[in-house]
């Protein structure tokens, strides 16, 4: 009996025994799903990327320096394509791409820019959104002429000799200036200018006046009004004087004899004025030439010559309309660069004899 209830008791457990599924070790597919689709939408993000990071921090280094023209009005491709020929960019899309990214697309400035040794992209893009051209570089020692002035900046390629002549000799150009003359001659201030290759004849002459206008202050023309100077004449005398001076020192001084003479009535009798009035002067001053008439021989003619005779610095500018306080009719060079200058002609004469018949 005892037996019989062990076996019912057994046949029950196994009958209420529940079979307990054995769960397999290989993912489900919606799960293959997650982890390949992630792992490939990561990638698609990571590669384009990464592309993207190694274009802007990889510096572009071209075989030689470039000089890129950017023309007023040129496209982003148009620059970005530039760029990739000369091999300042890996890609032109991209280089769109960052430019607009950085909102830029729009603010790249128009110019000749030079580039030499390595430039990341961003650092070739903030080069001309800033304008940072290349500037073509003139310097105008003071007292050339205005033919050497135009000569020297074709020289330096700025413009061409030809088509400076024709503006000089424009005179709804002059006028434009508010030049009264009938030459630029005595306006072209001498100076160190810097412009943008490729910059208009005009522009460059339009700068040089205008560099002349700002230093004839209201003080120093009102200066030379007092001595009788109007605006031409003050930069027709400072050109005499930046000619004959051998030294800012005595610019005063030569201003001086110059004043003196006016107010007397005498001849100026100043060599460079007759130079100017010669065609293609030889470098040898004759005794023909002091005699020979033109309207820049002060040998000849009384007062001031017509206009300028070169291009004043404004040193000389300043003495000729601030002159010495001196009593000196002559002065005769001393051969070290500077003069002796003499009240009488009789002084004069033994200063010639000395400085320059016994040399």
């Amino acid at each position: 009996m005892a037996r019989k209830t062990v076996l019912k008791n057994s046949a029950k457990k196994r009958a209420t025994h529940k079979t307990i599924p054995v769960q397999s070790s290989q993912p489900s597919g919606w799960r293959c799903f997650i982890v390949w689709g992630g792992a490939a939408l990561l990638l698609f993000f990571a590669v384009p990327l990464l592309v993207a990071t190694m274009f802007i921090v990889r510096p572009c280094q071209p075989d030689q320096p470039q000089l890129v023209v950017v023309a007023s009005g040129q496209s982003l491709a148009v620059v970005a394509q530039t760029l990739h020929r000369q091999q300042l960019v890996s890609d032109p899309f991209a280089f769109r791409v960052l430019a607009k990214l950085r909102q830029q697309e729009r603010l790249i400035q128009a110019g000749t820019y030079r580039f030499e040794g390595p430039h990341t992209p961003t650092q070739v893009l903030q080069k001309l959104v800033e304008g940072r051209v290349e500037l073509a570089r003139c310097t105008v020692p003071e007292g050339l002429t205005a033919v050497e002035v135009i000569q020297r900046c074709a020289a330096d390629g700025l413009g061409k000799v030809e088509r400076y002549q024709q503006l000089m000799a424009d005179g709804d150009f002059r006028r434009q200036l508010q030049i009264g003359a009938t030459s630029l001659e005595g306006y072209l201030f001498p100076e160190t200018y810097c412009f943008a290759p490729g910059v208009g004849e005009d522009a460059v002459l339009k700068k040089m006046v205008q560099q002349t206008r700002q230093h004839l202050t209201e003080p120093l023309l009102a200066a030379a009004e007092k001595r009788g100077l109007d605006e031409l004449q003050l930069l027709t005398l400072a050109s005499i004087v930046q000619k004959e001076a051998g030294n800012v020192e005595e610019m005063p001084l030569i201003s001086a004899v110059f004043h003196n003479r006016l107010k007397r009535g005498m001849l100026l009798q100043a060599d460079p004025t007759v130079i100017y009035g010669i065609a293609d002067f030889n470098g040898n001053i004759t005794r023909k030439d002091l005699r020979t008439a033109t309207p820049y021989n002060t040998y000849v003619n009384r007062g001031l010559p017509p206009g300028p005779i070169a291009n004043p610095g404004l040193n000389a500018i300043r003495a000729a309309a601030n002159p010495a306080d001196q009593p000196y009719l002559y002065f005769v060079a001393t051969g070290d660069g500077g003069h002796h200058f003499s009240r009488t002609l009789k002084e004069h004469n033994r200063a010639v004899h000395r400085y320059q018949l016994h040399r």
